[in-house]
């Protein structure tokens, strides 16, 4: 397996960049188009040492690198802001609080909730070249929401009214951390490392994603350590309110300011980015720019 153009040019190694476009592209003229594209997206900073790249990602951004680094980094952060680590890690603390007693049912229970997380996962593998980033974003966040209010609402009614009298709110509890499972598994869960490696030029990509990883983990990482003070003082119920009152926050970032990134190349990034809340217009441009082309060609 050679490796990937983009990376080849990055190291300078032109020549191998070329071959390896020669033998992946339908014509001569083709692979020199994409190389020309390639070499033009590099830009690569003078100083090696990183301190450019930061620069150009903080201090002095353009348009297009401000875009990509609030759309990344915050995707990065809602992914965990969301409180789907706390349904996860204390998934045995919030059955005993839906009031499952049985160590047997809570081990149950939390195993069920791993292979939920597996086997979505593995449908949104098949489903994410064929549906698109943006609408798996936007249907995982709507169903994280609803998910989380069903099981705040839950949870409260059993501290309110106990649960021996009222099976059906156990049962509404237990299947709504599976549905909350799914519906992050299905978009919110994988695709933030996908859309996030996507769009940072190549300039840009090392620290970028290197930052978004940093952020989702120390996310994840206070929520955790905060998850039982935090439902201590405003009960577990509220608890999850507040993470359905984060991920309705969370969908309105997508839709304002994710575009589809599905069928597009790195080099489509720099233009498709930029305009923030009117990316649409750009992507109607593009649209229509392929389709003259497609006519022509």
């Amino acid at each position: 397996m050679p490796e990937s153009p983009r990376w080849l040019v990055m190291q300078g190694r032109l020549g191998d960049a070329k071959r390896v476009l020669e033998r992946t592209s339908d014509s001569m003229e083709e692979a020199h188009l994409r190389l020309a594209d390639i070499k033009e997206a590099a830009g690569l900073p003078k100083d090696r040492g990183g301190r450019g790249v930061w620069r150009e990602m903080f201090v002095h951004p353009t348009r297009p690198v401000l875009h990509i680094t609030i759309a990344a980094l915050g995707l990065q952060f809602f992914q965990q802001a969301s409180g789907i680590d706390a349904v996860v890690m204390y998934s045995p603390r919030i059955y005993e609080k839906a009031g499952i007693k049985s160590d047997d049912k809570k081990l149950l229970a939390t195993i069920a909730v791993g292979l939920c997380k597996t086997i979505f996962i593995l449908v949104t593998t098949f489903m994410v070249d064929k549906i698109g980033r943006r609408v798996l974003l936007l249907t995982s966040c709507g169903g994280l929401v609803l998910s989380m209010l069903t099981l705040a609402t839950g949870l409260t009614m059993i501290d309110r009214y106990g649960a021996d009298n009222y099976q059906w709110l156990v049962i509404i509890c237990v299947l709504s951390t599976y549905t909350s499972v799914a519906f992050f598994s299905m978009g919110m869960g994988p695709i933030a490392w996908v859309y996030s490696s996507e769009i940072f030029p190549l300039k840009l990509r090392s620290q970028g994603c290197g930052l978004g990883v940093a952020i989702n983990r120390a996310t994840s990482g206070v929520l955790l350590m905060s998850f039982i003070s935090l439902y201590k003082a405003i009960t577990i119920g509220g608890t999850f309110y507040l993470f359905s009152g984060i991920a309705v926050i969370t969908w309105i970032f997508f839709f304002t300011l994710l575009p589809e990134t599905r069928g597009r190349t790195l080099e489509d990034m720099e233009v498709l980015f930029g305009n923030f809340f009117k990316w649409r217009t750009t992507m109607r441009e593009l649209r229509k720019k392929e389709s003259e082309e497609a006519t022509f060609a």
